[in-house]
């Protein structure tokens, strides 16, 4: 009888072991997004670069990239020369969603660090960010034709997640 209770803690701590080895060997960027697979969230923000408005409505009938970024985020740095190769390759248009930034900051950044995006429209408040469940700056969504997200970037896009999950997925979407 004795024996049988002197095999519990170590039944716990085996436990605890395989708990422990799950969770380190998971990448902490892979937060699972209630968004993905449902609609992407509805807005109608100003653009930064120009005159007029922009709505993910607008963009029904094809598969894009919102990308949120901002002037003051460092991470935005080190994706952005991945985003603007890929704007050259002309493969899908980005959008970028300028998040809680400053216009003239933000318009001095694309001008100093090159301009990947069809058009970035501004989310001076930071609702829409909050919409999208934006954990932080950058973040990065693919949104099919019909308006639904099926990913969700959680930190710059690196080329390694650019060839292996953002352009195969577009190849399949696109489809």
């Amino acid at each position: 009888m004795k024996k049988r209770y002197l095999l519990i803690p170590l039944a716990l701590f085996i436990v605890l072991a395989v708990f422990l080895a799950i969770g380190l060997n998971r990448d902490p960027r892979e937060v699972p997004s209630p968004l993905v697979g449902k609609p992407a969230p509805a807005f109608n923000l100003p653009q930064l670069q120009k005159e007029g408005s922009f709505s993910p409505k607008d963009m029904t009938g094809k598969v894009w990239l919102l990308n949120v970024w901002a002037s003051w985020c460092v991470s935005c740095r080190v994706e952005h020369p991945v985003l603007v190769d890929l704007a050259k390759r002309k493969i899908a248009p980005i959008v970028g969603l300028d998040y809680k930034d400053q216009r003239p900051e933000a318009l001095n950044w694309l001008a100093r660090h090159g301009d990947p995006y069809d058009l970035s429209a501004v989310d001076a408040d930071g609702r829409v960010g909050i919409d999208y469940g934006v954990y932080g700056v950058p973040e990065t969504y693919v949104i099919d034709k019909a308006g639904v997200i099926r990913f969700k970037q959680i930190g710059p896009v690196t080329p390694e997640v650019l060839d292996k999950k953002i352009l195969p997925l577009i190849a399949e979407l696109q489809k």
